[in-house]
């Protein structure tokens, strides 16, 4: 129980649940004055740590008495925003325009940003020079700090600015609104120490640091209690998990733990580093019954000169060691990757490595990228950056080989029984719905919304190349 007339609590989180009552005073009076709720809309960019942090922030908006609303002339719009690629913040400029126009017309709306792009002292700069019409701006190391920030400006006429460049700060226990009620995300760990020569990541999301593998233990029981059947556990590099803990712990034997949660139908994780996938995490993923049998493995080039200025910490040779070794122990695993075409001083023998290992490793599927050049990464300031031209022959020729080996990969699985977790209503075809295997396949087959958030065996009838067709099994 919060008491609103005394001071704000020192700790957390009794400080914001301090100030989630502040704010509900204020939307109730203001929605009276109205005569109609006060809505809130939150537009995420980016992963799905993002995503996460979004339900954190739309959580505490609900508990203050806000309605979500998919329109961005809300009265309190918040844009969760990414800074991978240099196009993730001109599209985030460009929305501000928009944003900007519905504010004109009700001056009262109040507009947020946060995420990782707002950790970049010069896109701050940027935004008090030309966005005076932003009124808060913070970024990811303080997010559990949203009531209060919200708060003050609320009660404030100017622009509020409250970033922090680290923490080892993990506040527990605020509120949450998860987007699908049958699965969620929680996150392990905050933070990267790997430093890749073309990332900005560790530089807006700061040093590693480990949640408590109680409180996460916790996290998940209460989740699977209020009837999620599926957590991903979340992580910029969820293998080195546990590294920074007092009693420590390795990422392989948090999900042994995991493992033992009664109700608690699918586990997976996102993202692992090749350089520290341990043996015990490929014995403990190929004995379970639990853990999805689908690994995302970023390789980003085949060639070790490359691998070695990318600051990736392996060789193509122990890349390729590691992947045979986690095909021979689980042969019906989905294996995905990433892979960044065009960093500067490749070669084209350098680009003939890659395509070796996809030829050699034949991903389910690759997020293929052309190497984006971010201001503040060592990679940014390399010589001899490569033509437009020759970067889009080798993305093309790369897509190319890695969709015919993705459409031959999924016809292992054609003709065989599955099971399935019903996510949603398929959009495109009427009577049908749309779910995910365990390897992270899609597929749709015929079904009613009822059917949202079960586990169903289904026989894949007819594979498509990326998703297939099925059928219910009685």
């Amino acid at each position: 129980m919060i008491d609103r007339k005394e001071n704000a609590p020192a700790a957390e989180p009794e400080r914001q649940y301090y100030f989630i009552e502040k704010v509900k005073e204020y939307v109730q009076r203001e929605s009276g004055r109205l005569g109609r709720p006060l809505t809130a809309n939150i537009t995420t960019f980016g992963c799905q740590m993002n995503a996460r942090d979004s339900e954190k922030l739309s959580g505490i908006l609900r508990e203050a008495g806000y309605e979500e609303t998919g329109r961005e002339d809300a009265d309190f719009v918040i844009y969760n925003t990414c800074t991978v690629r240099e196009n993730a913040n001109l599209r985030v400029y460009g929305r501000l325009g928009v944003l900007h126009g519905y504010k004109r017309k009700n001056p009262h709306m109040k507009i947020a940003l946060c995420g990782c792009m707002m950790q970049e002292a010069t896109v701050v700069d940027k935004l008090q020079k030309s966005y005076r019409f932003v009124d808060l701006i913070f970024g990811t190391h303080n997010i559990f700090k949203f009531a209060e920030l919200l708060y003050t400006t609320l009660m404030s006429d100017r622009m509020i600015i409250d970033i922090w460049k680290d923490t080892d700060q993990i506040v527990e226990d605020l509120p949450v609104e998860r987007k699908y009620p049958f699965k969620s995300g929680v996150n392990i760990m905050f933070g990267c120490n790997n430093f890749c020569s073309y990332c900005i990541v560790p530089y807006v999301r700061g040093r590693e640091r480990s949640r408590d593998p109680k409180d996460i233990l916790r996290e998940m029981e209460s989740l699977v209690a209020d009837g999620v059947k599926e957590i991903m556990l979340l992580g910029q590099n969820v293998n080195s998990y546990g590294k920074n803990l007092e009693e420590p712990m390795t990422f392989a034997q948090l999900l042994a733990e995991a493992e033992k949660i009664e109700g608690l139908e699918r586990i997976r994780f996102m993202t692992s580093h090749p350089k520290d996938l341990s043996d015990e995490l490929i014995e403990v993923m190929a004995r379970s019954k639990k853990i999805c049998r689908h690994l995302h493995l970023p390789l980003q080039s085949g060639s070790s000169r490359i691998l070695k200025v990318m600051n990736r910490h392996y060789t193509k040779e122990q890349y390729l060691e590691l992947a045979e070794k986690i095909r021979k122990a689980m042969p019906d695993l989905a294996l995905t990757t990433d892979i960044i075409v065009g960093f500067p001083g490749e070669t084209e023998e350098d680009f003939l490595e890659t395509l070796d290992v996809v030829r050699q490793v034949r991903y389910d599927s690759a997020f293929t990228f052309i190497y984006s050049k971010r201001t503040g990464t060592p990679a940014a300031v390399m010589e001899d950056q490569i033509p437009e031209d020759v970067v889009k022959d080798r993305f093309d020729r790369l897509l190319k080989e890695v969709q015919e080996i993705s459409k031959e990969m999924a016809l292992r699985f054609a003709g065989t029984v599955q099971t399935v977790l019903v996510e949603e209503k398929n959009s495109q075809m009427e009577g049908y719905v749309t779910g995910r295997l365990g390897n992270n396949h899609v597929v749709h087959f015929p079904g009613g919304e009822e059917l949202i958030g079960q586990l169903l065996k289904v026989r894949l009838d007819e594979c498509r190349g990326f998703y297939y067709m099925g059928t219910a099994e009685e």
